[in-house]
């Protein structure tokens, strides 16, 4: 998932929390209500505390929960939706079959049942998924929760992509008999997706067109959460979400605010990850980024991007040691990089690709985001968290800072003796923006002259960089990104991002629009691999694949420093979700 993720959702998962600079302290778990200052204000439990354990446990309920983000999310509707907080935040009012258990480190990365009462039972190899859900599941307005409303909620997320096209379309590739079904509001049948049968309220079998060891990962996106179809309005829905989770929503008002409150109709009994500690939870959206900092500072909000401090901040934390105590600093699964447009000319021709690759300095972009505390440099698609890895440099240059005379050498190859394009990069993303301004004036070496454009997050892949149309009409050959995976594993990072069935019209986050039958294949063999060593060795091959084919930079593996707001509780930095804390159980510490 776009780390945004991303695919979120993005995105977003590693096999283990990584402690991110040897410099910053070690500490471990405390409890909010011993852990006080001479203020009476909650102390800081030490730097990297959150990436270890539980920072100030408790069970307190009550107060007012507060998150702040720099623009808007693409939606709060847990059907169209794919940036890595929404798949954390959402959780709060969408229950997915099965999610992540609250933790840190690997722990965080540990899937248990959520809606349904145990994981999926494969059989036919792999092919057929069943899931049982628990009993007594209500929704918001006290009506049961059955299987057809988990039937419902992927076939409006997977099978409407002209309503609904912002999350991953996985199930649509998948499913049996998928190419034959055209979605619930052009198809008003009662049976729906065949693939998807319901044989009585409380099971939901899943019937694949081949074998897929990780189903049990692919359900725990937001797309399983139930959606009572009376009540969907399309697009529309997120005006009116019918909650299934702990808190249901008091108001929204599109680009501004949504408050969710405690509800009622949420039973404990049914539920054993959610607490419901705060008596309301406010999201207060397009707020100034460095507000927002001073905000997380001041203990009174939590940055819900959790993408980290602003690089002024930054300097202002890591060099006051009492400031830098109250950090987590930390891998996140994710990979920064910049996609090269195959369909837009002359990034058509390898050799022209080729010549970016060469041409950048990745120490000026590395300094650009934030310097070593902000992401090692990279040489290759999957982060070395996630398996599959294997360390490679296809693009080697002397200290990573790029060499003109070789960049140069592969224009010449391709025909070329300059190149004039334009580079995308989220406007509300000030480490995106001085990143692709550090890659522009590496290109200008070599004679490939980049102009930035600059698109809202918000947006960013239903309007700009995600529809193929718009980078091909504005000669957007070079796209600003990054990604974490959907789920731990080689194909829950690589699948949207390189597989050329993942193409979309818009939403799209396969932005090189990279479409090579060899990767393609490699992809849907390795899913349907039972042995894991051998199915990672597949990750391998096809990060390899891709570097050869020069569609993807990779420019950091990145690492998120977040400043942790002291007056919160149950404060976990979770790989599940791009280091990201865990929004799960948060309260406050002071009503």
């Amino acid at each position: 998932m776009e780390g945004k993720a991303p695919i979120m959702r993005r995105s977003a998962l590693a096999a283990i929390a990584a402690i991110g600079s040897a410099s910053l302290l070690i500490a471990g778990c405390s409890k909010a209500d011993d852990n006080k200052n001479e203020n009476g204000n909650t102390k800081s439990a030490g730097a990297n505390a959150a990436t270890k354990g539980v920072v100030n446990a408790s069970d307190k309920k009550g107060g007012t929960l507060t998150y702040e983000l720099s623009d808007v999310p693409d939606s709060f509707d847990p059907g169209n939706t794919y940036y890595a907080y929404m798949y954390n935040l959402s959780r709060l009012w969408a229950r997915p079959l099965m999610t992540f258990k609250p933790g840190a480190g690997e722990e965080g990365n540990t899937l248990v049942p959520d809606l349904a009462a145990g994981k999926g039972v494969p059989s036919d190899g792999g092919k057929t998924w069943t899931y049982k859900l628990r009993p007594g599941l209500k929704y918001e307005d006290g009506s049961p929760i059955t299987s057809k409303d988990v039937k419902y909620a992927v076939e409006r997320s997977n099978f409407a992509r002209d309503v609904l096209s912002l999350g991953p379309n996985y199930f649509q590739q998948f499913m049996a008999d998928a190419d034959k079904y055209k979605g619930p509001y052009k198809d008003k049948s009662a049976k729906g997706l065949s693939s998807i049968e319901t044989p009585d309220d409380t099971t939901v079998v899943f019937h694949l067109k081949q074998a897929f060891q990780e189903f049990d990962y692919l359900v725990a996106a937001p797309q399983t959460a139930p959606v009572p179809q009376a009540k969907d309005k399309g697009v529309d829905y997120v005006k009116h979400i019918v909650s299934s989770g702990s808190y249901k929503f008091q108001s929204y008002e599109d680009g501004k605010q949504a408050v969710l409150v405690r509800n009622e109709n949420w039973d404990a009994k049914t539920d054993p990850l959610r607490k419901q500690l705060p008596d309301k939870i406010v999201v207060n959206l397009k707020v100034n980024p460095e507000t927002i900092d001073q905000d997380v500072l001041a203990g009174k909000a939590i940055d819900l991007a959790g993408a980290g401090v602003q690089a002024s901040t930054q300097a202002d934390v890591v060099t006051d040691p009492d400031k830098k105590a109250g950090t987590d600093n930390t891998f996140g699964g994710r990979l920064v990089y910049m996609a090269i447009n195959t369909k837009v000319a002359p990034f058509d021709k390898i050799e022209c690709r080729k010549a970016v690759q060469y041409a950048i300095d990745k120490v000026s972009v590395q300094t650009a985001e934030g310097g070593p505390i902000r992401g090692e440099i990279a040489s290759t698609v999957l982060p070395p968290d996630i398996p599959g890895y294997a360390k490679s440099d296809v693009y080697a240059t002397s200290g990573n800072k790029g060499d003109v005379a070789k960049a140069k050498e592969q224009l010449k190859a391709c025909g070329k003796s300059s190149i004039s394009t334009n580079i995308s990069a989220r406007s509300d993303r000030p480490q995106e923006i001085d990143a692709a301004t550090a890659i522009i004036n590496s290109l200008k070496k070599v004679g490939i002259n980049a102009s930035l454009k600059q698109y809202p997050s918000g947006k960013y892949f239903t309007d700009y960089a995600g529809v193929p149309k718009f980078t091909e009409k504005q000669n957007l050959g070079l796209i600003m990104m990054q990604w974490g995976a959907d789920w731990p594993s080689g194909y829950g990072f690589l699948q949207q991002i390189l597989n050329g069935k993942a193409i979309s019209q818009s939403g799209n986050t396969n932005l090189a629009q990279y479409d090579n039958k060899d990767v393609n294949a490699l992809l849907g063999k390795a899913i349907g691999t039972q042995d894991t060593t051998e199915r990672n060795s597949l990750y391998t091959q096809i990060d390899k694949k891709t570097m050869d084919d020069a569609v993807l930079v990779p420019l950091t593996y990145f690492k998120v420093l977040l400043a942790r707001p002291q007056n919160y509780t149950n404060l976990v930095s979770t790989a599940a979700f791009s280091g990201q804390y865990d929004y799960l159980n948060i309260g406050v510490a002071s009503k």
